[in-house]
């Protein structure tokens, strides 16, 4: 069953799982850190900085790294059955959240939230591969893309402060609401890929196939090649900066930016439409530009940089990063922030297309999936130490120093040394 587009049933199916998912999922993510830190005066837990440093630095990196080993298991056993667990997970996960109060059980809910969506991402792309052809693929991965931006926008703008406003835990209720939709979606109308079927009847009669001996030689083989390893650690340094957009972020505007000329502003536009507007910019919001910015301006920034060299792109888009981050060190008023997030986002626009562009230009011919896999490990790397490190640091330079613009100058220059080390690199590969 095929669109005039050519696009099976199935794939329109994922592409509504992932804009619910991703929804669901940035939607908490965007109040996360805050509630975690904040008072249960204020609807929050209560608990320190660092405990919540360690949550995220724990959380993140399990969503980049089981992705790699998720998609080998479900090809095994099936995207269905994987589905399955998946969504039971992710419902009980982001449930017992809602209703627990104490680190202990709080960070267990999340980790079990982690491990459904860390098994749900691979599946979905696969699914969305194995539903498009040579000649749709890219529109496909286009709308696919799209999706993800569109639940991250959406959710946070308009059902988040909603929710909020009746209490931090009806966010966490919704997500778990999200993961039964799911669920019923999974069981009764997403179709397991015919080409699924063909791979699980060749692997029960080659059991070697898949052998744990020849997966590991796969990773040993990926992690010997150094040129790979290199740029991975090295790309790192950007996701460093970028993972403190759910962290430092969220409370430097919590605690540092008033954000009222902004609101007066918005809500003297609104005032022409509706009677005594009262929008409020708060921590959800961030994703929203994130989002937005991503939605408005994707299309053009790939167009524009389609046929630059994939490394120096990468370079001059973790180059516009580093900026936003150095523009929030210009001071707290409502637009330097915004400003800073902008361009921000425009360098993560530029530089990851490039960085997944480039993973496949220099991968091995027959290992090109295990490199792609692989190189999820930028993630792993940069949410956990940008999540430790943003902590620690939020407490003795923020909290300690009352100095937050010294905060932003240290990610700048960690951004700087990630741009120094991929010249240093570009110069080498060269050679």
């Amino acid at each position: 069953m095929s669109n005039k587009k050519g696009f099976e049933r199935n794939f329109w199916v994922a592409i509504i799982m992932e804009f619910f998912e991703r929804g669901a999922y940035y939607g908490v993510l965007s109040v996360l850190s805050v509630y975690l830190v904040i008072s249960g005066n204020e609807g929050g837990l209560g608990f320190s900085k660092a405990q919540a440093g360690t949550i995220m630095g724990t959380i993140q990196p399990l969503l980049y790294f089981l992705p790699i080993i998720a998609g080998g298991i479900a090809d095994r056993y099936g995207y269905r059955r994987i589905l399955f667990f998946a969504f039971t997970c992710i419902t009980a996960g982001y449930l017992f959240t809602a209703i627990t109060h104490s680190y202990i059980p709080v960070f267990a809910s999340l980790l079990l939230m982690a491990v459904g969506a860390g098994f749900f991402k691979p599946v979905i792309s696969g699914t969305i591969a194995k539903s498009t052809t040579e000649e749709n693929s890219t529109l496909g991965f286009g709308i696919f893309y799209w999706s993800i931006n569109l639940g991250a926008f959406l959710v946070p703008l308009i059902l988040v402060p909603i929710l909020k406003a009746r209490g931090y835990n009806n966010i966490f209720y919704m997500a778990a609401a999200v993961g039964c939709i799911l669920m019923l979606i999974n069981t009764f109308i997403y179709r397991e890929p015919k080409a699924n079927v063909e791979i699980r009847k060749k692997l029960s009669e080659n059991k070697d196939e898949k052998s744990v001996g020849k997966m590991v030689m796969g990773i040993l083989g990926v992690l010997k090649d150094v040129k790979f390893i290199t740029l991975i650690f090295l790309y790192s340094g950007f996701w460093i900066l970028y993972f403190q957009m759910y962290g430092t972020v969220l409370w430097y505007l919590k605690e540092y930016v008033d954000m009222t000329p902004l609101n007066e502003a918005v809500n003297s536009f609104l005032s022409i439409f509706v009677s005594n507007p009262s929008w409020k910019f708060d921590t959800e919001h961030v994703t929203v530009i994130n989002a937005g910015v991503i939605i408005c301006l994707q299309l053009i920034v790939s167009r524009l940089v389609q046929k630059w060299p994939a490394l120096p792109t990468m370079i001059m888009g973790i180059g516009c990063g580093t900026l936003g981050m150095f523009i929030l060190s210009l001071g707290s008023t409502p637009w330097v922030f915004i400003t800073g997030l902008m361009v921000f986002t425009l360098g993560e626009m530029t530089t990851h297309p490039k960085f997944l562009s480039y993973i496949g230009i220099i991968a091995p011919p027959d290992k090109k999936a295990l490199y792609m896999g692989y190189s999820f490990l930028y993630g792993v790397i940069g949410s956990s130490i940008g999540s430790f490190l943003g902590a620690g640091l939020y407490v003795k330079i923020v909290e300690q120093m009352h100095q937050p613009q010294l905060l932003w100058l240290i990610f700048t220059g960690i951004g700087v040394l990630s741009i120094v080390g991929l010249l240093i690199y570009n110069k080498i590969v060269k050679r």
